[in-house]
């Protein structure tokens, strides 16, 4: 029920975070043209050099909105990325059964249903990375008959497909035999979201949870798995359900990091705190081609980590990494200063929040906070005393001189004369 208030909530917003435009592509695999719908990010005209992964959606003509959806809500809150997506129309003249039709003794693909693959693979896929700025990554969708179908593209040596979301497929015969080896043997890695309700027909939601028994049977580091059984959903309704959870399966490493992530991963590591924040986004670029600079939220709780284990001289290593990424404001000048403060370096702390001081504020980072803190801290330095003379002159303290009476052989004139001496 949560996922799907967040779907329907999202689809409000819809139009303020995206542009979406109908084409009619001139398919030679086809033999006529097709209708496709895609949809691109809100700063794809803002920033020209960006590239986004890429969604795939065989049933564009009903899963587009609440891809759309899930997507805008987890990127409203920075959880999910923006990503590009096409959508192609199945939704007329039976064209699904066409398109996904395949032989009934082999289970394969046949006659229309083979140009149907090899118009998504030779001629839409190049036609999306050559007109648009898409990265190497790329997920496909579909639901029951084109989420069956969408199996194909593993079955290939080199999968087309990065990520594959299959809700609630219509097995054809032997998939569930033949792609949990696939899944298990992969060298790739690969993405997989697999899911059924109560709603399905019993017999499509037995074979479902045979296949995933199958795939859960074979542990492959390669693959990133992931099941879901819905007991209050129909055939349909589990759509809502599965898409905000098999996006955020796909794209977890690219979040900010999360209290149960610094709990666990983080915050007990005995060292390499700024590695491990390195480490996290060259993932998410090595993984779905997107470049983006460091969250200062990330940066935060780096720095929460290694004050945490007091482990001070990394904040170091972090202030490097914050000039690299926002190089005109103070985050790597009061990451610094925060380190000498620590290590009980007062002036040159000051000296660090001042150097931030002339910089741009970041988040919750300001001139007066930074100059407060260094005013605070020249409270501490030792006083010295105040001393006469010249500049460079040293000057004996002056010492108080302790005469003593001189001792003498002649009696003092009213000193007493005895009685011996008068005689």
């Amino acid at each position: 029920m949560k996922h799907l208030l967040i779907v329907l909530l999202a689809f409000f917003s819809i139009s303020c975070f995206s542009q979406i435009k109908t084409i009619n592509f001139d398919s030679g695999k086809l033999q006529g043209k097709r209708e496709l719908y895609i949809s691109l990010p809100a700063s794809y005209e803002k920033n020209p050099t960006k590239r986004y992964p890429l969604i795939v959606l065989m049933d564009g003509d009903y899963l587009l909105n609440p891809v759309l959806g899930a997507l805008n809500y987890g990127n409203h809150w920075d959880d999910l990325p923006e990503v590009i997506i096409v959508g192609i129309s199945q939704g007329k003249n039976d064209q699904r059964s066409i398109d996904c039709g395949l032989d009934e003794v082999t289970g394969m693909p046949d006659g229309k249903s083979v140009d149907f693959f090899d118009f998504i693979s030779l001629e839409l896929i190049p036609f999306m990375q050559h007109d648009y700025r898409t990265t190497n990554f790329k997920i496909i969708a579909g639901h029951d008959t084109t989420a069956a179908f969408s199996n194909f593209f593993l079955y290939k040596e080199n999968s087309l497909f990065d990520a594959y979301i299959c809700l609630s497929p219509e097995l054809p015969v032997n998939m569930e035999n033949v792609l949990p080896d696939i899944l298990a043997s992969t060298k790739n890695s690969i993405f997989y979201y697999l899911s059924t309700a109560d709603g399905d027909n019993k017999k499509m939601q037995e074979r479902i949870k045979n296949i995933d028994t199958k795939i859960q049977a074979n542990k492959n580091p390669n693959l990133n798995y992931k099941f879901e059984n819905f007991n209050d959903a129909s055939h349909f309704s589990l759509v809502l359900h599965s898409i905000p959870t098999a996006l955020y399966q796909i794209f977890a490493v690219a979040q900010p990091i999360s209290v149960l992530e610094y709990s666990t991963k983080i915050v007990t590591l005995k060292e390499g705190y700024v590695d491990y924040l390195k480490n996290k986004y060259d993932i998410i670029e090595n993984s779905f081609g997107i470049k983006t600079p460091i969250r200062i939220t990330d940066f935060q709780a780096i720095e929460a980590a290694i004050i945490e284990n007091k482990d001070y001289n990394e904040l170091d290593a972090l202030a490097i990494l914050a000039d690299k990424n926002y190089p005109k404001s103070m985050l790597g000048d009061y990451q610094l200063a925060t380190m000498f403060e620590k290590k009980g370096d007062n002036p040159r702390a000051v000296r660090y929040y001042m150097s931030g001081f002339n910089k741009e504020e970041i988040a919750g980072l300001t001139k007066d906070m930074m100059f407060a803190k260094a005013e605070e801290l020249k409270k501490t330095f030792a006083k010295k005393p105040k001393i006469k003379g010249k500049v460079g002159q040293d000057v004996e303290p002056k010492q108080e001189v302790i005469e003593e009476t001189p001792v003498s052989d002649t009696p003092a004139a009213d000193a007493p004369v005895s009685e011996e001496k008068k005689q």
